[in-house]
């Protein structure tokens, strides 16, 4: 039977290109906003049309909230291979329904849809990496997932400008839902199963996979086991579990605040169309994708310099965290477009080396059984407080004046780095009480 050399590179390549799909689908509403606007509410000007915009953002992230727990207990129920087909082929099916919104209601219900789908992303990328990938790789498997947005990102406003050129809005909707339909073809025919029972899996890499979780050793005899598989109750009651949903609930707003508004923000401020803004607000993404690559290349890095998890996680969280706070305080007068872009770059660097580490504590801390699980409840903590500050910017920004929302998402920063700090005591495997 054949075998295929590093199998768990090929898994979370896969794995980062439904995020690339993911970033393209839902970025396509924002960039096609002004469009959109001006076919069906023609007699609204931007603060109205804003608010309508920002209404049914957060009814998507509101829905994508429910659909991080939802998808988290999918994940942990079904296995990352059907988990993942269901909700990609979900989120594509909504995306191609979007071509036949006519206004608030039927774009809120097609959001919604979208948004319960992709929220499985997330928990089926925490949960595959810690099937896949021993501990010392998990940061930057998990980086690599994590560029996979930051490259849809790149390249969703792009493909959305040339489509423009020639396709009306709803014909784009149509064509990018194609794209999700495509990705389940390598994705049932390389991942068969776990890696305990691939058969391509070679015996050299199943054994460097399994005997490399370290943190899965309840009885600390050396060998790999199940490790702490609590109930939701027991999870619930370590203080840790709370570190990572209240470091994912601050951080995470910081991400929608800029996936959500950036587009809205340079038409507001600088007064672009839709194709300016698909040739700008790209940029933001590469500080995001080289940050990704960063977080999870340095935490790999220093593991393999022999720095502890609990260390090696802290001092990447904080220096993500120490790059974004500026940041917010120089979008306070940023002069040019340009400016404003290449700042929001460095301040997703920032975010993103932050917020790769966050993401791989459920598995540093629990078996893989509950990873996610956690991931979930941290997930839908973090949309539930993204879809707040998405329903609470329309009102706080009206005239283009965007200090209010950078403040924010400066003390958010903060906050998500005061609960690592405090509630996170030492990120190692932990044990019944």
């Amino acid at each position: 039977m054949k075998k295929v050399n590093g199998l768990r590179w090929w898994v979370v390549g896969l794995v980062a290109l439904a995020a690339v799909i993911n970033y393209i689908d839902r970025q396509a509403f924002g960039a096609l906003w002004q469009d959109i606007a001006a076919d069906l509410f023609p007699d609204m000007d931007s603060d109205q049309t804003n608010v309508i915009y920002g209404s049914i953002m957060t009814v998507f992230i509101l829905s994508y909230a429910a659909g991080q727990t939802l998808f988290g207990k999918i994940f942990d129920w079904i296995g990352t291979r059907i988990g993942f087909a269901l909700s990609i082929g979900f989120w594509s099916i909504a995306t191609f329904l979007h071509a036949f919104a006519q206004g608030m209601l039927s774009f809120s219900i097609i959001r919604a849809i979208l948004g319960v789908a992709e929220a499985g992303n997330w928990p089926g990328a925490a949960k595959a990496n810690a099937e896949w990938f021993p501990t010392k790789e998990r940061a930057f498997a998990q980086g690599i997932f994590n560029s996979g947005a930051a490259i849809g990102g790149i390249v969703a406003y792009p493909i959305i400008g040339v489509l423009s050129a020639y396709l009306g809005w709803q014909s784009i909707f149509i064509t990018v839902s194609v794209l999700g339909f495509l990705w389940l073809i390598p994705w049932f025919y390389l991942v068969k199963s776990d890696p305990k029972n691939h058969p391509w899996l070679s015996e050299s890499e199943r054994n460097y996979i399994l005997s490399g979780q370290e943190n899965q050793d309840l009885n600390d005899d050396g060998t790999y086991d199940e490790g702490y598989n609590p109930n939701t109750g027991k999870l619930l009651s370590h203080k840790e579990t709370w570190g990572v949903i209240i470091a994912s609930a601050a951080l995470d707003p910081i991400w929608w605040l800029f996936i959500s508004w950036i587009p809205i923000y340079l038409g507001d401020v600088y007064g672009m169309n839709v194709k300016e803004i698909a040739f700008t607000a790209w940029l933001p993404y590469v500080g995001a994708m080289i940050g990704a690559w960063f977080g999870g290349l340095l935490a790999q890095n220093r593991l393999g310099a022999g720095w502890s998890i609990d260390k090696t996680r802290k001092v990447v969280i904080t220096l993500g965290c120490v790059i974004m706070i500026p940041c917010f305080v120089l979008l306070r007068a940023p002069g040019t477009a340009m400016n404003a872009v290449l700042i929001m770059a460095v301040l997703l660097f920032g975010f993103q080396t932050a917020i790769g580490n966050v993401q791989t504590i459920p598995s540093d801390l629990f078996s893989g059984k509950v990873v996610g699980t956690l991931s979930g409840f941290a997930g839908t903590a973090a949309k539930l407080a993204g879809a707040g500050l998405t329903f609470l910017v329309p009102f706080i920004t009206k005239g283009g004046n965007y200090l209010p929302a950078f403040l924010i998402g400066g003390a958010l920063a903060f906050i998500a780095l005061t609960a690592v700090w405090l509630l996170c005591p030492r990120i190692e495997a932990l044990k019944p009480k």
